[in-house]
């Protein structure tokens, strides 16, 4: 089953089984494209908080990427050392963050690869030079293969802007394998139509045929072991043996000069190409009419995904990309015949990809992938609520600290629990977590919560609205009162909004959080059936199917006359 991941990379890595995957291809986010980077708009216009979130933490430098060189540090100690050197050379600058954070993924990379394996690295002249470093650090100098460049475009006339450079008109790709036993299948460019004028001159005069002649000695002659026979009146140390000269005779594929000396014919129809080299010049970027285009700035044409698929997996292979933007290794790959792992930080950008996919394989599709993910804002949310409810739940109850329901089914009002612990009490105590959706949630939710809170003796009731609380509902969440001792007094009945599960503290509670760890023996196990690993999170959710994304209705700031809002909850104003 093919793999879509929502979230950060690092993460999903982290979560996979050592040498699972053939290929990797990665077209992280680099300088010179920094103003592409957050490309598509949320519901409400402006950019998604989580891919701007996740280019300052790629390019700005900070406490994750300084918590990135610490894990390199800690897990590789050539490239720890290197980053180390590089932090001598500009210290705490954006460069330095981007390699950090690159670092630590690629030394995940590299542990998911096979021994067969390879990956390619597509990025601009821009870093090249420092990931290639870093890449001879973390896969050794005998893992380099090639440096690929790529050119993309035909020119780039600024010089009416005042350049004073050369046209920067090609991408690196850094090839790496992981040993010498990699995968390889050998890819061919088309002839060049002068290269076929000059060279395949003759024409066959029975077929039409273009064809040209190559020489039948054999190389080294005689001492390299080439047999020496007489033929048509020549005697040479040929590069076939008599009966396979025969047969080349027979059938036509020997040409006799004037004085009868033989050469073979190669027909321009059986010709594969030219081997591909380390300059691809045959693959042109997309243009603005250009079929394959679906509006991404830096989409890359399926033929050069295609070229590098083809040449290092074979058909079943599991392909791998990272950060895999609109998805075109992935249709590559489903195309070819491989298996596929996509990983992306933004919903929008894994909307993009699903869609594609459907335009490209039809409904069918559907069922051959599965989707995990986790929100990292509150659009991204949204989007879990509209794909898979229960999931979306679970993740609610996890982002305020508690846990889940563990099994489907009647909730009985309570999609999860928080427990904690106040000061001067040993036993534990309970905050009942209901999580409502729909745009018709009103003050009977509040009623309900209140009956299950005291029917399960719990002190605290905290009700998650998909959308704005109404002013009735306010008001009646107010009127159940406080609890807590004199100097920590909240709320007993607390409405917490999407957007208020991405701040530090949505719950307010008179002691202190009990962990997940001391809530039970484990979280509930992630669909993916994996081992977890040290550093992983806690579980990826699938969340299947698509639907459309609801739409928020109503002011975020909601306020009522007689309502005041504290940083221990809503309370009723004294009158």
């Amino acid at each position: 089953m093919n793999e879509l991941h929502f979230g950060d990379n690092l993460d999903v890595l982290r979560a996979m089984p050592a040498e699972s995957v053939d290929l990797i291809y990665l077209d992280p986010p680099f300088n010179s494209n920094a103003n592409y980077n957050v490309l598509y708009g949320t519901t409400h216009g402006g950019a998604s908080k989580a891919q701007s979130h996740a280019f300052v933490d790629t390019w700005t430098w900070g406490r994750d990427a300084q918590r990135a060189l610490d894990e390199t540090a800690s897990r590789h100690l050539e490239a720890g050392a290197l980053l180390d050197a590089f932090q001598k050379v500009f210290p705490t600058s954006n460069m330095m963050a981007y390699l950090a954070m690159m670092a630590v993924r690629l030394i995940e990379m590299q542990r998911v690869l096979k021994p067969t394996g390879s990956l390619y690295l597509h990025c601009d002249p821009t870093a090249s030079h420092y990931l290639k470093i870093l890449l001879d650090s973390i896969f050794t100098i005998r893992g380099f293969v090639n440096e690929i460049a790529w050119k993309r475009y035909g020119a780039h006339n600024d010089v009416g802007q005042g350049s004073k450079h050369f046209g920067r008109v090609h991408d690196i790709l850094l090839f790496y394998s992981k040993s010498d036993d990699r995968r390889w299948s050998q890819q061919f460019t088309p002839l060049d139509p002068k290269y076929i004028e000059e060279t395949y001159r003759m024409i066959d005069e029975k077929t039409g045929e273009r064809f040209t002649t190559t020489p039948l000695t054999g190389p080294g002659g005689a001492e390299k072991g080439n047999p020496v026979f007489e033929w048509n009146g020549h005697t040479r140390a040929w590069r076939y043996s008599k009966e396979t000269m025969q047969k080349l005779h027979d059938k036509g594929r020997l040409y006799y000069s004037r004085t009868g000396y033989p050469r073979k014919i190669l027909l321009l129809s059986e010709s594969r190409g030219v081997p591909a080299q380390s300059i691809w010049t045959d693959i042109p970027s997309l243009s603005g009419a250009h079929g394959e285009r679906i509006g991404y700035p830096t989409q890359k044409p399926l033929a050069l995904l295609d070229r590098i698929i083809l040449t290092s997996s074979n058909p079943g292979d599991v392909v791998l990309d990272p950060f895999c933007g609109c998805g075109t290794a992935i249709e590559s790959a489903q195309r070819l015949g491989r298996k596929w792992i996509g990983i992306d930080v933004t919903y929008l950008a894994i909307h993009v990809i699903e869609g594609r996919l459907l335009k490209a394989f039809k409904e069918p599709i559907k069922q051959q992938y599965r989707l995990f993910g986790r929100p990292k804002d509150p659009d991204d949310a949204l989007v879990l609520a509209a794909r898979d409810w229960l999931e979306f739940q679970k993740w609610a109850v996890f982002a305020l600290g508690g846990l889940p329901k563990e099994k489907p089914g009647a909730d009985g009002g309570i999609d999860g629990i928080i427990r904690y612990h106040q000061l001067g009490s040993e036993r534990p105590h309970r905050a009942i977590v209901s999580v409502k959706g729909g745009l018709h949630v009103g003050v009977d939710a509040i009623h309900k919560l209140k009956s299950v809170v005291q029917r399960e003796g719990a002190e605290i009731g905290v009700l998650v609205c998909v959308n704005p609380p109404t002013g009735p509902m306010i008001r009646e969440a107010a009127s159940e009162g406080e609890i807590g001792p004199t100097s920590r007094k909240v709320q007993k009945i607390q409405i917490v909004t999407i957007d208020q599960l991405f701040q530090p503290y949505p719950v307010h509670l008179p002691g202190v959080l009990d962990s997940p760890e001391v809530m039970a023996t484990a979280p509930p196990p992630a669909k993916r059936g994996r081992k977890r690993v040290e550093g992983q999170t806690e579980m990826l959710f699938p969340i299947e199917g698509a639907a459309e994304v609801p739409k928020r209705k109503g002011n975020r700031s909601i306020r009522a006359v007689d309502i005041e809002v504290t940083r221990s909850g809503y309370r009723r104003k004294s009158k």
